[in-house]
């Protein structure tokens, strides 16, 4: 098998233009893509700044309903720096964790979908 990295994986959301803005708004990602598809869906991708991965935020899966997804980890070469811009921009975090390969904090997004994000060792 010659699998080589993930392309994308959907967050299912209840209002795509609502997640839109908390995840380039707020978290810094670049919108790759807003079409419309069909009448009743639209293709809403993004993607951290350089990244391979990207997200779709999909609001028509019956099997993935809004809010449903937990541990998505984003990387950070400065965990307090973003936590300080998050909290400026009004998103709460929880209290930074100390683990034996970095630091990390939760947080949700407008649906509740679960985040965190973490800076690996040797990162602040």
């Amino acid at each position: 098998m010659a699998i080589t990295n993930v392309q994308l994986f959907s967050i299912p959301v209840s209002d795509q233009d609502r997640a839109l803005e908390f995840y380039v708004g707020k978290l810094g990602f670049t919108l790759i893509s807003d079409q419309r598809l069909q009448p009743d869906m639209r293709w809403v991708m993004v993607a951290p700044p350089g990244a391979q991965t990207a997200m779709t935020l999909v609001t028509w899966f019956d099997s993935m309903p809004a809010g449903s997804v937990r541990g998505i980890v984003l990387e950070t070469d400065d965990l307090d720096g973003s936590i300080a811009e998050l909290t400026a921009l009004g998103v709460e975090t929880t209290p930074v964790q100390d683990a034996p390969w970095g630091r990390y904090t939760q947080l949700d997004d407008p649906d509740g979908n679960g985040l965190i994000i973490q800076a690996s060792t040797g990162s602040s």
